[in-house]
């Protein structure tokens, strides 16, 4: 397939099948070894396949070699694991997942056309992705945007980033068109493991498609334009919807399947959770103990196995955090000083209620934002009472409850914000288990109400979908209905009271539930099929095709240039060099990094002009935006247009 899609030019149809086979090679060595250990499906294939990058790319970095060896590493594992492969019987194949996978394409060539253009949060990953592509010599440091700086704690080992620069080498195309476009070859593997993962826990085909159909509505329909499997590039969000689900299909299975095939493959999840989005490790862990407290509460089953896998997924997780531990604590938003926790607090104003500098918490309306979907999933929460004795009860009551208490409470969330930043402790409201309690909420009110809720989860939809269609923009507006959350905490609570004494299990519900969460989803998913379109603008700040022409051949690579913060930030993301300066949003608030002062320095030399600020950071190259600033650096001019100028500093 890889060998089709270089004969068709690396555009339209041809880039697709391109990135679609890259993504689909760099997982096949990982899928042997998963089936040469017996273990089958899209979760056990996505681990071992990032599992299997993981040491070669760390070999890279140790022989200081090109990203060219990985490849060559992952070609010997598959040569090695395929004849164990080839002589495991493990049946005919899983047709459901097959499927699933194939209606993923189909969202994925829907994407292609919202992808919109390369900003925000995505230059920052291209600029290391491209680092990997184009230099040698490969090292930790080599990725960073600047020269001088420091390792980015949440990224300071690139495993996604490496496997977005392989898709690029084997398709053949430029780092750029990955970032935009590989979301559209990711959401096949994301349908799949979501899939999955409701499968392991409801142990039911209806009530996986159920799940699916929850996750992918609210997070790509609901918010329109894509929502965020188009952003399925990044790490966060590919931790978060393919990562994720993955792992947690894999920890239910050992809780019915112990074994140490399983108990491997869930220390490779830990392990990659953790490096390609640290925060998240730290979020699924949270969902997975509240698990385990509410079962143990609810039936006192699963104590030691849960105990097991957790042992599995985080003892690997603790070893790599000891060697994160000191860039971490580097942070300045790592246990802030008090000057620190006020800007962070100013920051994010809107998405806090703040009663004092060490009393704030989360607002309810943030976690119920998201829609139709949450709200209705944390209005049907205590339902989960009536199947007590079953799995996905203790996931949606522990897990939820967990999440609920730690971003509601005023003298819990201050404590958790300084273990893991203001900015990463909001982010946690998106992991309450929303999907997983409207899919088993529909298998109780099927087994209460029969064919009637059918037509019921029909009319819920589009009410809800009118009242409460989400607040999705970087700054909250509205949000959610307040009173939802604290409904779902309370009543919660009460439900794990309540199971205790009523100690139900919901048998098969066939069809009908998973039937009743499609017709739920099916409004959501008509809006935002209304708003099918890119939601990104120009970027007023794009470099012109001739600067960027230059910057590639006559620039050096690993040449430091020096450019306002704007210009700076595109110019690490699309060159293989380093840069002075780039937006303290982006940058890790490390001693290293220096972010604040690297600003100030930018702004005095385009206010005064002097050559010190130049020399601080060893820039041999300026770009200067002469929309915007006029100095005369007195160096050669080497490129001008209507807007840029790049000049190179004598002798360098």
């Amino acid at each position: 397939m890889l060998g089709l899609a270089r004969l068709f030019p690396a555009g339209g149809f041809g880039l697709w099948l391109r990135l679609v086979a890259a993504t689909f090679v760099l997982l096949l060595p990982g899928s042997l070894v998963a089936r040469a250990l017996r273990l089958r499906g899209a979760s056990a294939s996505v681990v071992f396949g990032l599992g299997v990058l993981g040491p070669a790319l760390a070999l890279v970095f140790i022989v200081h070699g090109s990203i060219w060896l990985a490849l060559v590493v992952l070609a010997v594992v598959a040569v090695v694991a395929l004849p164990f492969a080839l002589r495991v019987v493990s049946g005919p194949p899983a047709w459901d997942t097959l499927a699933i996978a194939f209606s993923g394409l189909v969202l994925g060539v829907l994407l292609w056309h919202v992808a919109g253009a390369v900003n925000g949060d995505a230059l920052f990953h291209l600029g290391r992705v491209r680092k990997l592509v184009e230099l040698g010599d490969l090292h930790l440091r080599t990725v960073d945007e600047f020269r001088d700086g420091g390792l980015h704690p949440g990224y300071a080992f690139p495993l996604w980033h490496a496997f977005l620069a392989l898709v690029a080498k084997l398709a053949g195309v430029d780092p750029t068109q990955v970032m935009l476009h590989e979301p559209s070859a990711v959401v096949p593997i994301a349908f799949a493991v979501v899939y999955e993962s409701g499968v392991a826990l409801f142990r039911s085909a209806w009530l996986g498609l159920g799940v699916l159909a929850a996750t992918v509505t609210a997070a790509a329909f609901a918010p329109g334009h894509g929502g965020s499997y188009k952003l399925l590039a990044q790490p966060g969000t590919v931790d978060r919807y393919v990562l994720v689900p993955a792992t947690l299909t894999l920890f239910f299975l050992f809780l019915r399947h112990p074994g140490w095939s399983l108990g491997l493959a869930l220390a490779a999840a830990g392990v990659e959770v953790f490096l390609v989005h640290a925060s998240t490790a730290v979020f699924l862990g949270i969902l997975l103990v509240g698990f385990g407290v509410s079962r143990a509460v609810l039936t006192r089953r699963d104590v030691r196995s849960t105990a097991a896998a957790l042992a599995c997924l985080y003892v690997p997780v603790g070893a790599a955090l000891a060697w994160l531990l000191p860039i971490v604590r580097e942070t300045k938003s790592q246990s802030p000083s008090a000057g620190e926790l006020r800007r962070a607090l100013v920051r994010y104003a809107d998405e806090l209620h703040v009663v004092s500098l060490h009393r704030y918490a989360l607002r309810p309306e943030v976690v119920s934002r998201a829609g139709a979907i949450a709200v209705a999933a944390l209005v049907l929460l205590p339902l989960a009472a009536l199947a007590a004795r079953q799995r996905w009860a203790a996931f949606v009551l522990g897990g939820t409850l967990a999440i609920l208490g730690i971003e509601l409470l005023v003298w819990v969330f201050p404590h958790f914000s300084d273990a893991v930043s203001v900015s990463q402790a909001r982010r946690l409201a998106g992991f309450v288990p929303f999907a997983f309690a409207l899919a088993g909420a529909a298998g109780v009110l099927t087994r209460l109400l029969g064919p009637l809720v059918l037509p019921l989860a029909l009319g819920a939809g589009i009410g809800l979908q009118l009242a409460y269609p989400g607040d999705f923009g970087s700054q909250l507006t509205v949000g959610g209905p307040a009173w939802a959350p604290w409904f779902a905490l309370f009543s919660g609570l009460a439900a794990l009271g309540l199971g205790l004494f009523l100690g139900r299990r919901i048998d098969s519900v066939g069809p009908l539930a998973g039937l009743a969460v499609l017709l739920f989803c099916l409004p959501v998913a008509v809006h935002g099929f209304r708003h099918w379109s890119a939601a990104d603008g120009p970027d007023r700040y794009t470099l012109s095709p001739g600067l960027l022409a230059a910057l590639r051949h006559d620039v050096p690579k690993r040449a430091v240039v020096f450019s306002d913060m704007e210009t700076s930030y595109r110019i690490s993301a699309y060159a293989p060099v380093y840069v002075a300066a780039a937006p303290p949003a982006h940058v890790a608030d490390t001693p290293a990094n220096d972010p604040a002062g690297r600003r100030l320095a930018v702004i005095h030399y385009f206010d005064t002009g002097k050559q010190k600020f130049l020399d601080r950071y060893h820039a041999g190259w300026l770009v200067l935006d002469r929309s915007r600033f006029h100095v005369d650096p007195h160096w050669p001019l080497v490129y001008e247009d209507a807007r840029y100028a790049l000049y190179h500093r004598p002798g360098t």
